[in-house]
């Protein structure tokens, strides 16, 4: 047997060896896998009944084949070649499918299932493609900075670890960059790690930028082949700080002009629209040619009314580019005469002014005692009730912190006026004497009975108002007396006596003194009493205008009635004649 056998071994060795036989409609067969992955190839031929075993191999690219898998198919036994770029990835099942695990690029080869007999081989070749999505582009190398008008580098874009090479594309604002002589320049690049044939490919970007790009972002994309079908993946954006020349220059004012005041301290702005803004300027102040150099802002301290007028700036390197504003300086002076503290006497006239000399129309409130007067005080002949604290305080509404007060303490001095009355109680029991005094300062208040000089200290005084209150004593006499009222202040002393009569002699009670607050309450009533009396004046006017009325019509309506009897009787002669004549 071992005889028989021999000549059919050397038979498949010799088929091996030459041409295999490659079988109608068995084309060319392609397997994709990714990087990695486990490629699997089937053998797409169907198995004889008199199989002897199953083989794989790959062709070299000077065509040499180079069996790597062979399995038996009596023994069912599995074996490798010793091939060492596929140790330990090969597994051949037994319906001969091939895999090879951990796909690489070195793996794209033109494999070839082998079905052997006794007297033929059966080929079926597989094509092997291995795809490697390449890493998320990136772009780098960034231009701190695009200056308007110029052509720059604007970046890298990079993408790793492609296989096949991947295709990049730059955008702005989401819109393909094509290149552009002298605006956009595109340079593509690509490199093959020799350890693992990866590719890296990176795209430069030169660009001309316009202010049109502020805020614009530019993004790139990677475009690659994997093993279903094409696929973009893009970057993140990036956006660019754009330099340009300042075209215009603007000037502010610090606090806001329309509010400066006297005092206040005034700080000048001048900006550029450019980018980076400027960053010195030349000031100029009202009245001086020369421009000041400063930094972007520029502060005149506590400022005067002659600081009113118009301040400009100017770029350095450009003076005919500037700006102008104007600035009022707000003031406010407030002039009192007299002011501070005045002592006239009761009865003096005092001209009172309140002077205004303000930037701008100003208010003027006049208060006395806290209370808001409805006018500027006026006194031709003072009153004790004059005296108080005025202040006349003045304010520019429109300028915050801006107002002037001055005061006036006024004082109205006058020597002890006295006058003095007595009323007997209704039960005849008791006299009551007042002794009614006004001054300033407060006089102080002394009685006496005439003749014995005793001193009444029981007495009962009003509050002090306006100058003027009183002292009340209650006595019953059983004779006649004198009583005498004395009042003293710094000015002078003054007396006054008043003649009592015992309290069983009945005499004429005088009149009390009435005080302001009283005073008012009857003016007050006696205004009542006339506007009571005048509307009533008045309903009686409207009610006779209303009877003449009435009474006229009335006496015309009779007239008319009248006239109507009388034609009525006329008319009833006339039938009766009427009547006579038939007869």
């Amino acid at each position: 047997m071992a005889s028989e056998a021999a000549p059919s071994c050397r038979l498949v060795f010799c088929l091996l060896i030459s041409a295999a036989v490659l079988r109608p409609g068995l084309g060319w067969y392609t397997v994709n896998s990714a990087y990695g992955d486990t490629i699997i190839m089937p053998c797409r031929l169907d198995v004889p009944q008199n199989l002897m075993f199953g083989k794989w191999k790959y062709e070299k690219p000077d065509g040499t084949p180079v069996f790597i898998a062979f399995r038996s198919s009596t023994k069912k036994s599995v074996q490798y070649d010793d091939v060492p770029e596929y140790k330990d990835r090969l597994n051949l099942s037994e319906n001969y499918t091939l895999s090879i695990s951990n796909a690489r690029i070195s793996d794209e080869k033109r494999f070839v299932c082998m079905l052997v007999t006794e007297d033929d081989v059966f080929e079926a070749p597989t094509v092997v493609k291995v795809f490697k999505q390449p890493s998320k582009p990136e772009i780098v190398s960034k231009a701190p900075f695009l200056e308007t008008e110029q052509l720059q580098k604007l970046g890298d874009c990079i993408s790793r670890d492609s296989y096949p090479e991947g295709n990049i594309t730059w955008y702005r604002n989401g819109k393909v960059l094509q290149p552009l002589e002298g605006a956009v320049v595109i340079i593509f690049k690509k490199q093959m790690d020799p350890v693992t044939q990866l590719y890296t490919m990176t795209s430069s970007l030169e660009y001309k930028t316009t202010k049109a790009d502020i805020q614009t972002p530019f993004t790139c994309s990677i475009t690659y082949y994997g093993p279903s079908g094409q696929k973009t993946v893009h970057s993140e954006q990036a956006v660019f700080d754009i330099y340009y020349p300042t075209e215009q220059v603007t000037i502010q004012v610090l606090p806001p002009k329309n509010a400066i005041k006297e005092g206040d301290n005034i700080t000048l702005k001048c900006l550029g629209n450019g980018n980076p803004p400027p960053e010195e300027f030349f000031f100029y102040l009202p009245g001086q040619p020369e421009g000041i150099r400063s930094s972007n802002t520029y502060t005149l301290p506590d400022v005067r009314r002659n600081a009113t007028g118009d301040y400009k700036c100017s770029l350095i390197d450009k003076k005919s580019m500037i700006a102008s504003t104007a600035i009022t300086v707000h003031y406010l002076d407030l002039s009192l005469n007299p002011s501070g503290e005045v002592t006239k006497q009761i009865g003096d006239s005092l001209p009172v002014s309140c002077t205004i000399s303000a930037s701008r129309n100003a208010t003027v409130v006049w208060m006395k005692d806290n209370i808001k007067l409805r006018s500027s005080p006026s006194f031709s002949s003072l009153q004790y009730q004059d005296a108080g604290n005025y202040v006349c305080e003045t304010a520019l509404q429109e300028v915050e912190g801006l107002k002037k007060r001055e005061s006036l303490t006024l004082i109205v001095e006058g020597k002890p006026q006295i006058k003095m009355t007595k009323k007997t109680d209704p039960s005849g029991l008791s006299k009551t004497i007042i002794c009614h005094v006004e001054g300033f300062p407060k006089p102080a208040i002394q009685w006496t009975i005439t003749g014995s000089g005793s001193v009444i200290n029981q007495t009962e005084e009003s509050p002090y108002i306006n100058g003027r209150y009183y002292s009340k004593i209650i006595i019953s006499p059983e004779e006649n007396v004198t009583l005498t009222c004395a009042a003293e202040n710094q000015l002078e002393r003054t007396v006054n006596s008043l003649n009592v009569s015992a309290i069983s002699i009945p005499e004429h009670d005088e009149a009390d003194e009435i005080s302001d607050e009283n005073r008012e309450k009857v003016n007050d009533q006696a205004k009542l009493i006339v506007g009571i009396v005048v509307g009533l004046l008045l309903a009686a006017l409207v009610a006779g205008v209303v009877y003449w009325l009435y009474m006229k019509k009335s006496k015309t309506a009779s007239k008319h009635v009248n006239k109507d009897l009388g034609n009525m009787e006329e008319n009833k002669k006339l039938e009766e004649n009427n009547h006579k004549t038939e007869a």
